[in-house]
């Protein structure tokens, strides 16, 4: 056996105990500031105590999937009038939309007393759309959209994600296409288009 294979051995061997004590990184356990999606959604509950009726109403299907199509989602639009809306446009296949899911989890969180946050998951299936929300708990839901009908209700069939704003009147007053680079820019929008 040559001397650089000897060497070699050791380390390699080093580099599999690491690997199998350390988890490699795939630890099951979230960071250490990561919270869980059970304390979450426990978060959500208290800071979302109180909210005016639409909106509890909202908070109480967080996280579900609904059907209905295009004339569910603007009968719920229309029914949240006198609050600003913002709705994302998702799918759990959307590299984007997955980072910056958390942001709209937090905002929704923050601000979901004042103003509405309504999902609508376009071009998925089901079973993937359900995983997604176990992993990212948001306290409102998301419409179906396998077809872009909402989408298209809601000019954002383009981009994954997009993000459309409602004023308190139900008028579309923005549209983002793409995703939120940072929660700061998604907050930003928020303070300047949902009022």
């Amino acid at each position: 056996m040559s001397r650089a294979r000897r060497l070699l051995l050791p380390a390699a061997l080093l580099v599999a105990i690491v690997t199998v004590e350390g988890g490699c990184g795939s630890s099951s356990e979230p960071a250490a500031d990561t919270p869980t999606p059970m304390a979450t959604k426990r978060r959500a509950e208290q800071a979302l105590k109180g909210a005016p009726a639409p909106l509890a109403e909202l908070h109480a299907q967080g996280g579900t999937l609904i059907d209905g199509g295009a004339e569910a989602f603007e009968a719920r639009v229309a029914k949240l009038r006198g609050h600003p809306v913002v709705v994302n446009k998702w799918a759990s296949w959307c590299p984007p939309c997955r980072a910056e899911f958390p942001f709209f989890q937090k905002q929704a969180i923050k601000r979901g007393r004042e103003v509405a946050f309504v999902g609508v998951d376009s071009q998925d299936n089901d079973a993937d759309a359900a995983e997604f929300l176990a992993e990212y708990p948001v306290p409102f839901p998301s419409y179906k959209d396998p077809d872009l009908k909402i989408a298209a209700a809601m000019k954002a069939v383009g981009a994954f994600p997009s993000t459309v704003f409602y004023d308190e009147r139900g008028e579309i007053v923005h549209l983002k296409q793409g995703g939120y680079a940072t929660e700061r820019e998604l907050a930003a929008d928020i303070e300047r288009y949902a009022r």
